[in-house]
């Protein structure tokens, strides 16, 4: 008896829809990169311009000391980017990896591209509404480190 009314019960569930092919969309991964540890992302309250920017770094090339006004994440597609941070360590992030760059004057950098190829970033910017893309920021000495303060160009 209980199985006659378990049978006719699903006979009044309605079948649960099961996704469908999508038609009609394409997709192109522009570049894929892995952090080395947990990322996390926060903006700041309010509208946030959200940038997606292509940056090229030629051999012997700098970006300058700079900040941003909120956070980035960035893809190293091709090269090795080298950044030196505002308390003089050293980051080296290969091709196919990521990172991201937080917010505020306390976090000046620097990037330079100290390989014989182009460092070619995928970059995309999470800033306050209205924002410049960076902020140019005094060098940091670092001379200790064989990082002086270099001309700034971005």
């Amino acid at each position: 008896m209980a199985l006659v009314g378990c049978v006719a019960a699903l006979g009044l569930v309605r079948p649960v829809a099961v996704a469908t092919p999508g038609g009609g969309v394409s997709g192109t991964v522009l570049a894929k990169g892995t952090s080395t540890g947990k990322l996390e992302v926060r903006t700041l309250d309010g509208r946030t311009d959200v940038t997606f920017r292509t940056i090229t770094v030629e051999p012997g090339g700098s970006t300058g000391w700079h900040t941003h006004r909120g956070p980035l994440v960035a893809v190293v597609k091709s090269g090795t980017l080298t950044r030196t941070l505002d308390d003089c360590s050293v980051q080296e992030t290969p091709a196919g990896s990521s990172f991201i760059e937080p917010s505020g004057v306390g976090h000046r950098h620097i990037g330079r591209n100290l390989g014989t190829e182009p460092v070619v970033l995928w970059v995309t910017y999470l800033l306050p509404e209205g924002s410049e893309l960076s902020d140019d920021a005094e060098a940091v000495d670092c001379g200790a480190e064989g990082w002086p303060a270099p001309p700034a160009h971005r």
